[in-house]
């Protein structure tokens, strides 16, 4: 991409040499103000004086953040343009299924297809379609690649049509390892060089995780994919100047807390203390304790407790590990020379400028463990029994209980208490023989599922080693695994396999049964395939509350596995406790994880590495050779790979009976002008939610049933049910992403009494239950614009496009909630649905409404007149011919927004902007 020259109103362009080269800067010193800034901020002014256009940035938006007040609450806009898109292969498909879209739509319209193309680099991993169906046993990596294969031959080709159609788009094939990790691994640049400039490297990412780069001092974060297609064709992503929190670290990790233990104290902190749309940046003398593997830790987390971002600044540390992982000499000195020269170098000692402030103390941070069902949800690991004793009477009913104990009970053997006293938990023990003949015993609170999965601690290699020494120590002291935990080993990067390899650990992690099975995302994104058919029968027929527990960053209801209800985010060593224990009805601090050879009780402590073991292993077993050879070809793929028949030309050829790639209705009838903005009448309620209802219980994710709307689709379409793979695999499908939006099986809409899963009422039908899918094609029918009510935090989670694009396609034109999540909101105005809020301090039933009305909006017209309203007016109608009325406020924040909105999403915009240069 030929970079547009910038106006340069500040004199700010100047020349920087390293070494023998030469590049183009646009200084910050230039600009008054800008040595005040936070660091985050400071890159964001470099993005606006290097893209100085006059027209969508000005030199009044350079001046504006130059003046940032800490203060003030965000109302200024700004046109921030990343470097270059990451995407991963969940939401990449789509991406690239839209794009291949725009190409026949601009040919239609009379233009050049050849014109559609990434003008930004983009890169997409793959690394969410392996499934961990097998595992316990060393040939689990080879079978599930060959399944992945197997399951999404046509996908994977679409991607190789991809990969030689556009330009400027890169696919890293599967087996490679998972999104951010690779992105701090390899593709990160940390400093950019492109056509001559040097300018910091930014960038967008369709997976919420993006933000794990943070801890290499790049700035991004997840976007849509929607927005994330927008980048890539060139333009800039609206947002407003942000408050930034200022988060003071100090002390150094006491002995026994890993970084997961600190991850999830911050989540507590940060979510408790309220993020949402701002930027965190950690500062202060604590900053040089924390290794950059565990800032990539905090990094990633940022989703989970609301952050746009949560970096860290560029220092020695940062540079080690680049040099580390095996970047050029040529490259770390520049990103050191040029960090220097504009002021993004971190100073322990310096106190910027902040909104807001939170600090903490590293020795402070204690095991912990999160759930079950949040992230945010900290847990001491001392006080996990007793949680666990509390929460678990949320998943279990009254008639499902044999007796309630009140004292932990061997995890292998049939408990026999009286019941009654304080911190008592339900109990029903169920015998159930194993396919190998093991006959043993399940309970409430038993561990289905211990994985060692997820970006967010694969990347990092004392937490990993450390799982491996506990492993040994557990070995050699006689532990194993309980019977029926399923154990899953998914680093996120080929390198860890070699360093397990060098020290000699392997063998121990696989005597506790976890083998290798994948390198990519499987348990926390819904992949941990199916349960032992013994144990899956036994948890549904007996209703049994069977929990995970997991090295992930997400534990949301429904997410793990259709079969396991609680989940419980932890440390990898942890992740091997639990499996040793096979029970969260346990005080890991105090009880024994079980008996040695002698009959001596062995506890965690007994078997818990010291940091000295830990960095011993690293300094030895870990080397930059390792992340060379492992990077060397990265592109290439293997054999599977490279003998995929790849499709050629400048359009796809839509396969007909493809159940997996179609071409969506997104351009159906579009001209090049935009028709005039409605208002909506008439319009009845789909879903009427609570609170804390996220992305993952709107976007189809995880195993498809055979007996929802997207089983039945398969079906008709001659898919088998061995066949279907998951949601995630088959987003290049509208028609089997619409039947799965709102079908997770934990949402609770409250249309319904006591009903989970994906149903409401049809009040074309007289009320009657049917599911969400069915009731929007009968109100597509019979022209029934359709509306969402939820709580606070609606649309929190994954930056799923599939929540926006799925809730459009089932005819939903409006969502009224109590707040929004950043992404999900901005992704709906992408999509043309209008987000509303309720009035301050209101909610669906402080106004008395029930979902049983019709609704009118007023005001949204506006719109055509170059305004955002503030507010419209929202009618809802009873039955009774009563009717309350209020004043919703309309979350369109920004001008960009609002154009987005009147050309009917931003896809719609950007087409229309294409076809007119």
């Amino acid at each position: 991409m030929t970079a547009p020259a910038s106006q340069d109103s500040f004199r700010a362009r100047g020349t920087l040499r390293v070494g023998d080269a030469s590049y183009e800067v646009f200084r910050l010193s230039a600009v008054e103000g800008a040595e005040r800034l936070p660091y985050s901020l400071k890159i964001l002014l470099e993005n606006l004086l290097r893209t100085e256009d006059g027209a969508n940035i000005t030199a009044d938006h350079v001046r504006a953040l130059a003046g940032w007040d800490p203060t003030a609450e965000p109302n200024t806009e700004i046109q921030f343009t990343p470097a270059r898109v990451i995407m991963q292969d969940f939401t990449g498909v789509p991406c690239v299924v839209d794009l291949a879209t725009m190409r026949e739509a601009v040919t239609e319209l009379g233009g050049d297809p050849s014109k559609v193309n990434p003008l930004a680099p983009a890169e997409l991993v793959i690394d969410h379609s392996v499934i961990a169906d097998i595992f316990g046993r060393p040939d689990a990596f080879e079978r599930n690649v060959d399944l992945e294969y197997e399951r999404n031959r046509e996908r994977y080709q679409f991607l190789r049509w991809g990969q030689t159609a556009f330009d400027e788009f890169k696919v890293v094939p599967p087996g490679t390892g998972i999104v951010h990790q690779v992105n701090i691994e390899h593709l990160a640049r940390v400093v950019m060089t492109r056509n001559g400039q040097a300018y910091p490297d930014t960038l967008v990412g369709t997976d919420s995780h993006t933000t794990m780069v943070n801890g290499l001092g790049v700035l991004g974060w997840g976007v849509g994919g929607i927005e994330a297609e927008a980048a890539m064709l060139g333009q800039p992503v609206s947002m407003l100047i942000p408050r930034v929190v200022g988060f003071k670290l100090h002390g150094e990790l006491p002995a026994g807390a890993t970084a997961t233990d600190l991850v999830l104290t911050i989540t507590e902190m940060l979510r408790r203390h309220g993020v949402v749309g701002k930027f965190v940046e950690f500062y202060g003398s604590g900053v040089s304790a924390v290794p950059l593997a565990n800032r990539a830790t905090i990094g990633n987390m940022s989703p989970e407790f609301g952050s746009t971002c949560a970096i860290f600044p560029v220092d020695q540390e940062t540079i080690e590990y680049l040099r580390f992982t095996g970047r050029s000499a040529d490259q770390l000195a520049l990103v050191e020379a040029y960090a220097k020269e504009q002021g993004l170098w971190h100073d322990p000692a310096a106190e910027p400028v902040y909104s807001e402030h939170l600090e903490l103390d590293l020795a402070t941070v204690v095991p912990s463990i999160a759930g079950p069902k949040r992230p945010q949800d900290r847990i001491a690991l001392a006080e996990a029994k007793d949680k666990f004793r509390s929460a678990v009477r949320d998943y279990v009913s009254a008639d499902n209980v044999d007796e309630e104990i009140d004292e932990s009970f061997p995890a292998s053997d049939a408990p026999s208490h009286n019941a009654g006293t304080n911190g008592a938990r339900p109990h029903r023990s169920v015998p159930v023989t194993l396919e190998d003949g093991t006959e043993t015993e399940l309970d409430h609170g038993h561990v289905a599922i211990a994985a060692i999965t997820s970006c967010t601690n694969t990347s990092n290699p004392s937490v990993m080693i450390g799982a491996a020494l506990l492993a040994k120590k557990a070995v050699e002291r006689g532990l194993e695994r309980k019977p029926w935990v399923k154990t899953t080993l998914a680093p996120g990067s080929k390198v860890v396999m070699d360093y397990y390899e060098r020290a000699g650990l392997l063998p121990y992690l696989e005597k506790l049964g976890f083998h290798l099975v994948g390198y990519g995302c499987t348990t926390c994104i819904g992949n941990s395939g199916p349960l032992p058919e013994s144990i899956s029968k036994k948890v549904q027929e007996q209703d049994l509350a069977v929990v995970s527990v997991l090295s992930g960053n997400r534990n949301f209801e429904g997410r793990i596995n259709p079969d396991v209800k609680m989940n419980y985010l932890a440390s990898p060593p942890l992740v091997v406790a639990y499996a040793l224990a096979g029970s969260m009805d346990m005080d890991l601090t105090t009880e024994p994880l079980g008996t040695d050879s002698d009959g001596q009780p062995v506890y965690l402590s007994d078997i818990w590495p010291s940091p000295q073991e830990v960095q011993e292993v690293i300094t030895s077993a870990l080397s930059a050779e390792a992340f060379a050879a492992s990077y060397s070809d990265v592109f290439a793929g293997d054999e599977r790979w490279q003998s995929l028949p790849t499709p050629t030309g400048k359009t796809f050829e839509w396969a007909a009976d493809s159940t997996y790639v179609r071409k969506p209705p997104y351009f159906e009838g579009m001209g090049m002008e935009p028709e005039a903005v409605t208002d909506i009448s008439g319009a009845r309620v789909l879903a009427l939610l609570g609170d804390s209802v996220t992305t993952d219980h709107i976007s189809p994710a995880g195993a498809i049933k055979p007996d929802s709307p997207a089983g039945r689709y398969l079906q008709e379409h001659g898919v088998e049910r061995r066949d279907f793979n998951s949601y995630g695999s088959r987003r290049g499908n509208h028609e089997v992403m619409i039947r799965g939006t709102f079908a997770n099986i934990r949402l609770r809409n409250l249309l319904l009494d006591g009903v989970q899963g994906g149903f409401t009422r049809n009040f074309l039908a007289g009320g009657e239950q049917t599911t969400i899918y069915d009731a929007s094609v009968a109100y597509a029918e019979a022209g029934v614009p359709l509306v969402v009510l939820a709580g606070k935090e609606y649309g929190s989670g994954s930056s799923r496009d599939w929540a926006a694009k799925g809730t459009r396609l089932l005819g939903v034109r409006a969502v009224i909630a109590e707040s929004y999540e950043r992404i999900h909101r901005s992704n709906l105005i992408g999509m043309g649905v209008l987000p509303l809020q309720f009035p301050a301090g209101q909610t669906a039933a402080s106004l008395g409404l029930d979902g049983t009305e019709t609704f009118d909006f007023t005001g949204i017209t506006a719109l055509n007149d170059g305004e955002t309203p503030r507010t419209v007016k929202v009618t809802a109608r009873k039955e009774d011919g009563s009717a309350v009325e209020f004043d919703a406020v309309v979350r369109i924040d920004t001008p960009g927004e609002a154009d987005y909105y009147r050309n009917g999403g931003i896809m719609q915009y950007v087409l229309r902007k294409m076809l007119r240069s």
